[in-house]
This record gives C-alpha cells, structure tokens and sequence, in this order.
C-alpha cells in the first residue's frame, strides 16, 4: 500500500491524448509540405523535358548528318494529332503494296540516339532500343514548315500538374 503523501509518477490519460494530438498535427504540416504525389509528378515532368530534348537533339544530329534533310524522317507536317508510334513494314494500297514510313526509331536509334525515350506514365517507361517490335513513346514530333524554314516541335501531351511540355527548334 502506498504511502500518503507521496505523490505516483507516470502521465495521464489527459497528457497521453493531448501529445498525441500534437504529434497528428505536426505529421499532417509535414506531409502536407513534403506532399509525395506532386515530387512524384515534378520529377516525371522534368524526365519528359530532358526525353523531348534529348529527341530533338537527335533529330537535328540527323539533319547535320544529312545536310539538312530532315525529309526521310516523314515527319507529320502541321498535325499536332499524329503519336510518335511505330510503322508497319508495308502498307497495303489498292493497286499494290507500298513501302511505309520511314519509323523514327529505325533512324535514329542507336546512331543518334541509344534508345527512344518513352514517357514515365506510359507502362514501366523503359526506352526503345529494339524497333523492331510495335511501340508508342507518348511523345509527339510534328514539323511546321514556314517560308524557308523547317521548325520541329516535340510534345509531351500526358504532362501532370498541367504544364504544358513541348520543345520547338
């Protein structure tokens, strides 16, 4: 039996409640400035801008290769709609079978670039190396042809946080 006067020692149902709710608070500012899904979609869109410009560059080292020419890419001329996908090896016409597009990849990859980056949303974003098996980047490559200037413009449509991501040289 305890004796009187002196006084137990530990905390109180109160005090444990009350450091707790001080602690759910201080955890909540923490991870409302950390906030995790918004560093997760700054890094993805960082990771597209260096993939469009590392796809441009490519394009352009092709173009100084080619003193130029840009044209054997057949890269879509005004049609921001057209994804940057893989060609078939033929296509089928009404009189005959026709060679296709040149595939982008086909060209550049590894001479220019050692694979076509691919956009971190779509599957597990790893790049191209094989062209030849079908794939879709999610990137797209449209050219606009002004007076006597050929401009290429790469995009990346599935940007988070809604930035707009496009490059145009």
């Amino acid at each position: 039996m305890p004796k009187l006067g002196k006084k137990l020692s530990g905390f109180t149902l109160i005090e444990l409640l009350v450091v707790i709710g001080i602690l759910a608070i201080l955890l909540t500012i923490v991870l409302i400035a950390i906030n995790p899904a918004r560093q997760f979609a700054q890094s993805n869109n960082t990771r597209r801008r260096s993939d469009i410009n590392a796809m441009l560059n490519a394009i352009h080292q092709y173009s100084v290769d080619h003193r130029g020419v840009i044209t054997d890419l057949n890269i879509p001329i005004d049609d921001p709609l057209t994804p940057l996908v893989s060609e078939a090896t033929e296509i089928e016409t009404d009189d005959a079978v026709a060679p296709a597009e040149p595939d982008l990849c086909l060209l550049l990859v590894p001479t220019y670039i050692s694979a076509l980056p691919v956009d971190p949303q779509n599957g597990n974003g790893t790049a191209i190396s094989d062209c030849s098996v079908p794939y879709t980047t999610n990137y797209y490559v449209v050219q606009s042809v002004l007076t006597n200037n050929t401009r290429i413009t790469v995009s990346a449509p599935g940007a988070e946080l809604g930035e707009v991501i496009d490059v145009t040289r």
